[in-house]
């Protein structure tokens, strides 16, 4: 577990990958101190739905559901729900710290946006302020394959200083279950702010 605490700003947008939204926040929920503010789409509910067989409505129904199983007295890290809409929130500006942004899954529509600065909900203003602060900005697409429009919108990205994490999981893992890959990604996010973590067993290669 984490030794400090860590306030976060997640969100959730429309794209495939569910399960990789899931269990981020399940692996935070659960090992990471602290609190972070929580952006769920319209868009990332209607996927969830289709993809994890749910019937969710409201942000705070995608929370539940996704931590469920997890007992309250065993979490470490508490979430604040912020509307998508609200671009007038604190995660809005960049006087509130925070210890960076994820954005998982990260649709397409999300990331240019993004990338050329047109923030027209609160996941892309949010992302402007991480970027304009130099603040840790992870996005998570899973879309395949890539046009030219996505590979020069993610190019761009990177250049500006995000982090482009494509929700391709590894599999030297030996994955037995569609959980192992989601928490492949959620393992590969958390080590990129540094966060150890043992959602899987790292590669073991010859030296």
């Amino acid at each position: 577990m984490s030794q400090r605490e860590y306030k976060f700003v997640i969100a959730a947008s429309g794209a495939s990958g569910a399960i990789y939204g899931r269990e981020l926040l399940r692996a935070i929920a659960s090992s990471v101190p602290g609190e972070s503010s929580l952006i769920v789409s319209a868009a990332a509910l209607r996927v969830y739905n289709q993809e994890l067989k749910g019937t969710l409505r409201t942000p705070e129904e995608y929370l539940d559901a996704n931590l469920n199983g997890i007992a309250s007295d065993k979490r470490v890290h508490s979430f604040r729900i912020l509307d998508h809409a609200d671009i007038g929130a604190k995660a809005a500006s960049g006087s509130t710290p925070s210890d960076g942004m994820i954005i998982c899954p990260c649709s397409m529509k999300t990331l240019a946006g993004i990338a050329h600065g047109y923030t027209s909900n609160l996941i892309e203003r949010a992302a402007d302020v991480c970027l304009k602060e130099r603040r840790r900005l992870v996005v998570v697409p899973r879309e395949t394959p890539y046009s030219l429009i996505h590979l020069r919108n993610m190019t761009q990205l990177t250049e500006a200083g995000g982090i482009v994490l494509p929700g391709s999981p590894g599999f030297y893992q030996n994955p037995r279950t569609l959980d192992d890959l989601g928490r492949f990604i959620a393992g590969r996010i958390l080590s990129l702010f540094d966060i150890h973590h043992s959602l899987y067993e790292g590669w073991e290669g010859e030296d």
